[in-house]
């Protein structure tokens, strides 16, 4: 009796299955009610709208009019975007880990117990025929669905055993004594000893960027910088894994963006998927590593990315969208990938050779019979070997780059993902303002501002944040990491400009979020206070795909706290970084986010508020532009500004230009010489040798 009800559906995942004949419900309480009437097991597929295989057991197996019709005889069938609801993706990812012993992805197959939703068996893809070890799904429900029916003491115990784990997992951190600076030694030999000195990154195949620990030891790179003897290897680091990131597959070299991740160690041949959440927080560590390096691949990466972001990912309303699919036309790839005649048909001798020698297509095709844009040899090789200069080698790619880009825009196109997520387009916002600070281009910042209105004007309420928009509907109650890359983000736009709504914007966060997502025992949970009731309510401080919220929150909420002298948001953050103290010492690696916030908690920051305007300003703005500082945080505000809070508004200019300095809590004299604040300012300077 009941169909398909995914066609209202606001989710480009969803809709993408409305037209199965799977009897698709969304998650909610007309499909869990049913389950429970019906005493049929939930089949709950969770995936989202660029996943490749979650593309291909559609077609094998959602599509199929048999599949289908077991399906919906045996099981009430709920489909999940994990994007609008990472809570439920994080809560069941995790409940397949303990089920399996093996690491979760999507699509993301999991069996509930209609009556609380506990999982009791679960899977990723599953083929339409016997193979890879697995087994065909049409058998696989058969023999699902008879063991719930014939095995329900067996479930029943599996139930509080699984119930139990979670509150271990997810309720059981306690705050500890003391806060123990080592992790910040063992996170850097964890990713020393996981490093693949030879082609970058971190671990074996496939190869996923790992932001957050590049990140890690950039700033590691710099405190040993400051403070005794560089470690240089640090940095190098991040630097070679960067540099093989963006000259190798993984960057879309034509279009700018980066992939999901790469399916071989080479950096080659990425998942062609590109979403937003990685590349937010790429273009903040592209955008860092340039001004710390000067290294052109950098910069050219960071511009590509910022300039394929407001190109292809910004709304016209201002909001940026979620994601590029990995197919194009039934293919992964396609739109990505040449074959050297195409290539010679548009360029002349000599830009053909440097092209082909830039980029092997000289060598054998590297994807599928084709070659799929990855860089072989160094702009001084390919001088020499045409007796030319690295300049003219390097106008010669550029000439040939927008050629080919202008006819691949011609093709068909991947599928937009045109949702907007608060969270994804915080850590973009962030994204933005560190490009254009690095990159002198205000249009960057602009666009941040743009997206940072749209979220105001669509996704907050005065009070609360909603999760997810697309058109003119926006819901979903919003998850710790909206509230935290949010709050985050908006203290990235208070370094570019000043403005006294968008600090009042984030004292509300920052309010909102200790009132409703604070837990007693220190840190934040995932879900709000009232927020739907799961199987669980999450509270954890490791990173995933993107930077844990708990790590955002905190780091955000101890910048907002040496800002205002605000000692409720110093002292939730040091809670927070008590209860995940455990975590950090069992696993740093793990948690590299979280341990750069226990840094600026164990050395604060500089906090530098510069009243005043004029030329000094300007040349002093251009100073701090221009270094890398992590812990140096300058705030720009006008002589005359108005709407400041007490804390800022006893910081008054005096004469042309007036620095107000603390670390932490500790405040010096104000300083209102010129070259006094620029030497100052040099003592936070980072620069690679």
């Amino acid at each position: 009796m009941s169909q398909n009800q995914l066609a209202q559906s606001t989710s480009p995942y969803l809709l993408q299955h409305a037209d199965n004949p799977v009897h698709w419900y969304e998650w909610g309480d007309e499909a869990l009610g049913l389950a429970r009437e019906q005493n049929k097991p939930i089949l709950l597929s969770i995936g989202y709208s660029a996943c490749h295989w979650c593309h291909v057991m559609a077609h094998e197996s959602f599509e199929s009019e048999e599949t289908a019709w077991l399906m919906n005889e045996l099981f009430i069938n709920i489909k999940v975007d994990r994007e609008e609801r990472p809570d439920l993706d994080k809560l069941y990812q995790t409940a397949h880990s303990l089920i399996t012993q093996r690491n979760g992805g999507w699509p993301l197959t999991m069996f509930l117990n209609p009556q609380d939703q506990m999982p009791f068996f679960g899977g990723t893809y599953f083929p339409d025929q016997p193979r890879h070890g697995l087994p065909a799904f049409r058998d696989l429900v058969q023999r699902v669905s008879d063991y719930y029916h014939q095995h329900t003491d067996d479930i029943a115990r599996h139930n509080q055993e699984m119930a139990s784990t979670f509150r271990r997992i997810y309720s059981n951190a306690s705050p500890e004594e003391s806060l123990d600076p080592t992790v910040l030694d063992a996170v850097r030999t964890e990713l020393s000893g996981s490093f693949d000195h030879k082609h970058g990154g971190f671990g074996a195949a496939p190869k996923f960027p790992q932001v957050s620990s590049l990140e890690r030891l950039m700033r590691h790179w710099a405190a040993t910088s400051l403070y005794g003897e560089a470690d240089e290897q640090a940095l190098q680091m991040a630097v070679h894994s960067l540099r093989r990131m963006s000259e190798g597959g993984l960057f879309d070299q034509l279009g700018g963006g980066y992939c999901r991740y790469s399916v071989d160690e080479l950096w080659m041949i990425p998942h062609f998927e590109k979403m937003l959440y990685d590349n937010g927080p790429l273009l903040c560590l592209v955008s860092d590593l340039f001004v710390a390096t000067g290294d052109e691949t950098f910069r050219r990466a960071a511009q590509k990315t910022a300039n394929w972001t407001m190109r292809e990912m910004q709304s016209e309303a201002g909001g940026y969208y979620s994601a590029l699919d990995a197919d194009s036309e039934g293919e992964e790839g396609k739109f990505y990938c040449w074959t050297p005649d195409e290539v010679r048909a548009l360029l002349e001798e000599p830009d053909y050779s440097i092209f082909a020698a830039r980029y092997g297509l000289d060598q054998g095709p590297n994807f599928e019979g084709k070659w799929h844009l990855h860089t072989y040899k160094t702009l001084d090789e390919i001088a020499a070997l045409h007796g030319l200069g690295e300049e003219a080698v390097r106008c010669s790619l550029e000439t040939s780059e927008h050629a080919l880009f202008e006819v691949r825009s011609r093709r068909i196109h991947p599928g937009l993902d045109d949702k907007q997520l608060t969270s994804w387009n915080a850590l973009m916002i962030r994204g933005m303002f560190r490009a254009a600070t690095a990159l002198e281009n205000p249009d960057y910042a602009d666009s941040a501002l743009r997206a940072l209105d749209f979220i105001h004007n669509k996704l907050w309420d005065g009070e609360r944040l909603l999760a997810a928009a697309k058109g003119e509907k926006a819901h979903l109650n919003a998850y710790l990491d909206d509230y935290a890359y949010l709050l985050d983000a908006l203290l990235e736009s208070l370094q570019w400009q000043w403005r006294s709504d968008h600090l009042e914007w984030a004292i509300s966060l920052s309010d909102a979020l200790l009132r409703h997502f604070a837990s007693e025992k220190g840190g934040f949970y995932f879900t709000s206070d009232d927020h739907e009731q799961l199987i669980e309510r999450p509270r954890g401080f490791a990173d995933e795909a993107m930077p844990s919220g708990n790590a955002i929150a905190t780091r955000a909420l101890l910048r907002l706290g040496y800002l205002l002298a605000e000692p409720r948001y110093l002292d939730a953050a040091e809670q927070a970084l008590r209860a995940g103290m455990y975590s950090m010492k069992q696993n740093a690696m793990a948690h590299s986010s979280l341990i750069n916030a226990l840094e600026e908690q164990l050395y604060p920051p500089m906090t530098l508020i510069l009243r005043g305007s004029g030329d000094s300003l300007d040349r002093i703005r251009s100073r701090i532009n221009g270094m890398y500082a992590p812990r140096l945080f300058a705030y720009y505000i006008s002589s005359d500004q108005a709407n400041l809070p007490d804390a800022l508004v006893e910081k008054k200019p005096v004469g042309e230009i007036t620095a107000y300095a603390c670390e932490g809590v500790q405040c010096r004299a104000p300083i209102s010489d010129e070259d006094e604040i620029m030497n100052l300012i040099d003592d936070f300077a980072v620069q690679s040798e």
